[in-house]
């Protein structure tokens, strides 16, 4: 009965000391984390504020500091969880000291499975720093094994893995490691690039003064003007074909906005063409956006 009544009292004990730090301990963690995430969102918000009737575009030092952001919460979200770990460990009375060699051992063996996550984090390192893309990019991602590639915007950008939204609303995350090329598309500015064909029959001559007349419009034109850096260029003719010519436009425009410029050339095209009395046949493209650095 007193043995009993003794190892109660242990328990007691151990409750009111060592399990009330070890649920203090967690309870600390979860709300050190959950601040870490509430000064990256404020962080955020400074960083993707912009003053009314400005351009919604972040530079290249916003989306830098955005993705260091992410980067630097991920690190100390880790570290938070490290130390409250440990910290639950020694309040269990286990000696941290007797760990060192198991440890050791577990370490060797989770080097061996684990060279993926380090080649990941190591990979995510390098992008952050090195800049080569950040939050709100369009980019493409050639992964191993991957051909065609995974194309969409960054939503997210850690050491270990990089989030896309694509076109179709799909979500893709890619892990850093596995990412052989990046073809940033919204680096700085970017180049629309739209074909038109016409009828071999038409005067080029005037087909060219009609793009002419409406790349001249589209400087003027107060939405689309926005969006571009110069005034669209009509180069010419880019390739001949038995029944057709195709005439290339090209512009120069803010980073991601080549999509929209290119859908509007299109559209000012065929309504130019079609009010001259020019037939465009219905197969007219936009070749590859480009982007530069």
């Amino acid at each position: 009965m007193v043995v009993a009544m003794a190892r109660v009292d242990d328990l007691t004990d151990w409750l009111r000391g060592s399990a009330l730090e070890i649920v203090l301990f967690v309870t600390g963690a979860i709300l050190l984390s959950r601040l870490a995430r509430w000064i990256s969102g404020r962080i955020y918000q400074r960083i993707d504020a912009r003053p009314a009737g400005t351009e919604q575009i972040a530079d290249e030092a916003a989306k830098h500091r955005h993705v260091v952001t992410q980067g630097l919460t991920w690190v100390v979200i880790v570290l938070i969880y490290s130390v409250a770990a440990v910290l639950v460990v020694s309040r269990l009375g286990i000696p941290i000291t007797g760990l060192v060699a198991p440890a050791a051992v577990l370490g060797v063996a989770l080097g061996f499975g684990a060279q993926r996550i380090v080649q990941d984090i190591l990979a995510g390192t390098f992008i952050i720093f090195e800049r080569q893309y950040g939050f709100g990019d369009v980019i493409r991602i050639g992964t191993l094994g991957s051909e065609a590639g995974v194309t969409g915007t960054v939503e997210e950008v850690t050491l270990r893995i990089t989030r896309l939204r694509t076109l179709q609303g799909e979500v893709v995350i890619v892990p850093n490691g596995q990412i052989v090329q990046v073809i940033n598309m919204s680096r700085d500015w970017a180049r629309a690039v739209v074909d038109v064909p016409v009828p071999a029959t038409v005067d080029l001559t005037h087909a060219r003064e009609i793009l002419t007349e409406v790349t001249a419009a589209a400087v003027e034109d107060p939405d689309l003007g926005q969006m571009l850096l110069d005034a669209p260029t009509v180069l010419g003719v880019q390739s001949l074909e038995v029944d057709s010519v195709h005439l290339r436009i090209v512009a120069r425009t803010l980073p991601g906005k080549q999509f929209d410029v290119g859908r509007e050339l299109r559209s000012r095209v065929a309504i130019a063409f079609q009010h001259e009395g020019i037939r465009v046949p219905a197969t007219v493209d936009t070749a590859e956006p480009m982007a530069a650095s």
